[in-house]
């Protein structure tokens, strides 16, 4: 029923202002207290899950954009992370929403699913599954194609209310970020909710293999080796890799280019609730 009432829901598109827009293998926890974001979200999942976990005691919640890549580690991280702002709470519960996945021809998505299923079941803390909307009950068919219906979720933090969105601004750092996740990384937090400020590395990776040669490729060579869904991807998912390797090819080594003093690239709400760098020597 749930799913139901999600799918049937149009997706809304969520402005900059108060968003944290957290991509693949990044997670993002806060509190109802945050006085810099009120919206944690993420889009573009295909077979990927996105996973909301909240306390309803404190209202700590948090978003997170799973691969499969290690998802019983991801789960204890983000259960640990809530928890966090939590200690102090006597009542509410822990809820998880899992949205995301569709009926792909590897069973991908089924294969999440079931990972995350799990890993929540060995979880010594009870966790209450709430809303359940991903592989089958996110799928459609069109000319025998399956795509998802759902691409991507936002969340209120201070309402708690769960709905579809996409995100025209996906920043800040946006190549930077993607580039991290391409080069292997594993599951990262990105935002400090006590100081309010999006943290962004230091990350490190060598030269990206045959980065040229996969920039000579055409659109359709990429979206058949770089995807894991190639049928099912939103139409910007080509210019989206093609921009993430070429920022692999300008910054080889980062620890030179781009972290040269080892230092996370900070950002914080401005008056007009957009993200703003703030220099590391202010800390």
């Amino acid at each position: 029923e749930k799913a139901k009432l999600l799918r049937s829901q149009p997706a809304q598109i969520v402005e900059p202002k108060g968003l944290l827009y957290v991509q693949q293998r990044e997670f993002a926890v806060t509190t109802p207290k945050d006085g810099s974001v009120s919206i944690l979200g993420s889009d573009d999942a295909t077979t990927c899950h996105i996973v909301v976990l909240r306390h309803t005691g404190s209202g700590a919640t948090c978003l997170t954009h799973c691969d499969g890549s290690d998802t019983e580690a991801e789960v204890s991280l983000i259960m640990s992370s809530v928890k966090s702002f939590s200690n102090s709470t006597d009542c509410g519960r822990l809820e998880v929403h899992l949205v995301g996945g569709f009926n792909d021809d590897r069973q991908l998505s089924q294969k999440l699913t079931n990972q995350l299923l799990r890993a929540f079941d060995l979880q010594p803390e009870d966790v209450h599954l709430v809303t359940f909307c991903v592989t089958e009950l996110n799928d459609r068919e069109e000319q025998d194609i399956h795509f998802p219906i759902i691409y991507g979720i936002a969340v209120n933090v201070k309402t708690a209310e769960i709905f579809p969105a996409t995100f025209p601004e996906k920043g800040p750092d946006e190549d930077l970020r993607s580039a991290h996740v391409l080069t292997g990384a594993p599951l990262t937090n990105i935002y400090d909710a006590k100081t309010e400020q999006l943290r962004i590395g230091p990350y490190f990776w060598g030269p990206f293999p045959h980065v040229d040669f996969w920039l000579e490729q055409d659109d359709a060579q990429i979206l058949q080796n770089l995807s894991t869904s190639p049928l099912a991807e939103p139409p910007h998912f080509v210019s989206h890799i093609r921009s993430t390797l070429t920022f692999l090819k300008e910054h080889p080594f980062p620890s030179r280019s781009l972290f040269p003093d080892r230092k996370p690239r900070i950002y914080k709400k401005n008056e007009e609730g957009l993200w703003e760098q703030v220099c590391s020597d202010k800390i």
